[in-house]
């Protein structure tokens, strides 16, 4: 599994023990370090089963600083994709990757279920 986060964060850091106190294997990335790219990003959408503008971490300083509450009801799939890609401080986190699912944010109860645990 992939276990994509930002290493400051305190909700990847929760998500992390989690993960290490589960024993569950995983590689993790940096995703300031190495943005998602927009394959990914619409793989991941996907396997998530939510709307791509769950994916933007709206609570982010990059997130208001372009005043993307007003602009992405505008903008289109691509070009939420290609913002989403082109900054990974954009991407809502963590998100773990598995062959057939993607969660986004650290739910325990969710993150659980999918992994059986």
């Amino acid at each position: 599994m992939l276990f994509v986060c930002y290493p400051k964060c305190t909700t990847c850091q929760k998500a992390r023990k989690w993960l290490e106190e589960k024993g569950v294997p995983y590689e993790e990335r940096h995703i300031k370090d190495e943005n998602p790219t927009a394959e990914e990003l619409r793989a991941w959408q996907g396997r998530s089963g939510l709307g791509l503008r769950r994916l933007f971490n709206t609570s982010g300083m990059k997130y208001k600083g372009l005043g993307l509450k007003d602009r992405l009801p505008e903008m289109s799939e691509e070009e939420q994709l290609s913002l989403l890609a082109s900054d990974g401080m954009l991407v809502k986190r963590p998100i773990l990757v598995g062959e057939s699912f993607a969660l986004v944010g650290f739910r325990e109860k969710e993150w659980e279920e999918a992994l059986g645990k």
